[in-house]
């Protein structure tokens, strides 16, 4: 701890005039404070301290006789100890936000996006941003030259990342906390806490899925994330990464709970214009006509996939529906279910993610919950991807436009 530069107070965790001690250090000390607690499992009761094999478990009747009796009988006691002074929680902010627009049809990565639309929204005072020594690969960068004063480096020390945002939560700021998604799964212990805490943090992991290009050592291997949606779905609101203006971020900010965004390296076509919303919990129907027979239904760069496998299959007479599921939780069912039967019950689901509780599980779940049976196909990532370019492995992942519109013959002719 010393190493740190904190201060290091060992005591006997048993002496209750050493913790009252180490407590008033600790308020006067100027730098950060760690006190050590020498104890003993079972203190106390003979029979079991310091022994093996106990811990966790109630003690038979008889022998919490006996240990009541040697730990002085039973007694009445209430100890209060003082609340902590000073420091007032953060209000709202009424800063005024001007999001960024991009031009339809122009190639805007999704975490450039991110970093632009978060500078933007760090016109609120209360806007805190922290990153775990990526920041020019998130760009989490841009709310740091634009904030100075209000982002914090946390270097590689993930769970930190996501413990540091949860305190500034806690004082009434709204902290956005960014690191490649892979390496959230280092603190997914804290995100699991965060969640039973009920604490308000946003999460944006990039570099998500097989689509990053190649030559990039981490990319190829531990800096890729094709879990992340499905552990992210499990605590809060999961938006699926859009470029388009706000990123959802302007809607992560007033989200309550944690807020789970993924972005992607590569630059892809800005699809909507700039008068467009993406609420959390929606959907957008990208492609449709009457005579549609399969819905395709796709977010971030599958989404692209979908549209150009939809032209595919529309040359060769085949109406398809597209779906832009930018919202993995809260899902769009009403969008789904209605897509659904206007398809004869027959979806194709891409997405750059594992199979398990990503896109796919979604869709099923809740076409299962709305009481509505579709026929799907699951286009997934199977494997593990090497190198190579964002074509070639979504090829080679089977979530390729080829890929997608091959499935929807398939399920046509099912």
């Amino acid at each position: 701890m010393r190493g740190f530069g904190c201060r290091a107070i060992p005591i006997d965790g048993h002496d209750l005039g050493e913790i009252d001690k180490a407590f008033a250090q600790a308020v006067d000390a100027d730098r950060p404070t760690v006190i050590l607690a020498r104890t003993l499992k079972g203190r106390g009761f003979s029979e079991i301290e310091d022994r093996e094999g106990w811990h966790g478990k109630p003690l038979p009747a008889e022998m919490a006789e006996r240990a009541l009796v040697e730990l002085g009988g039973e007694r009445h006691l209430t100890v209060r100890g003082p609340r902590p002074e000073g420091g007032s929680v953060r209000t709202r902010s009424s800063g005024e936000v001007t999001l960024p627009g991009y031009e339809l049809g122009a190639k805007v990565a999704t975490r450039k996006a991110f970093g632009e639309s978060l500078a933007a929204i760090g016109a609120r005072s209360d806007v805190v941003a922290l990153d775990g020594e990526v920041d020019n690969s998130t760009h989490a960068e841009d709310f740091a030259k634009a904030h100075p004063g209000r982002y914090f480096e946390m270097f590689i020390a993930e769970q930190q990342l996501v413990a540091a945002a949860v305190g500034l939560s806690v004082r009434g700021y709204v902290p956005f906390a960014a690191t490649f998604a892979a390496f959230f799964t280092r603190a997914y212990d804290f995100i699991r806490m965060a969640g039973i805490s009920q604490v308000n943090i946003r999460l944006c992991g990039s570099h998500a899925g097989v689509e990053i290009r190649r030559g990039r050592p981490v990319a190829d291997g531990s800096g890729r994330s094709r879990d992340d949606a499905g552990r992210a779905r499990v605590h809060g609101p999961v938006p699926e990464r859009r470029n388009e203006h706000s990123l959802a971020g302007a809607e992560m900010v007033e989200r309550s709970g944690i807020v789970y965004m993924r972005t992607t390296r590569g630059a892809y076509p800005v699809l909507y214009g700039p008068d467009e919303t993406f609420p959390i919990g929606g959907a957008k129907v990208v492609r449709s006509s009457p005579d549609d027979r399969v819905t395709l239904v796709g977010a971030g760069v599958t989404l692209h996939n979908c549209l150009a496998a939809a032209d595919q299959l529309g040359s060769d007479g085949i109406a398809a529906r597209v779906v832009d599921l930018y919202s993995v939780k809260p899902i769009d069912t009403e969008t789904l279910v209605a897509a659904a039967a206007a398809t004869g019950d027959r979806l194709v689901v891409v997405e750059d993610h594992y199979p398990a509780g990503g896109i796919g599980s979604a869709v099923l779940e809740a076409l299962n919950d709305a009481g509505h049976p579709a026929r799907i196909v699951h286009l997934a990532v199977r494997g593990l991807p090497g190198s190579g370019t964002p074509e070639e492995l979504m090829d080679a992942a089977g979530i390729s436009t080829g890929h997608v519109a091959q499935a929807a013959r398939e399920v046509l002719q099912a």
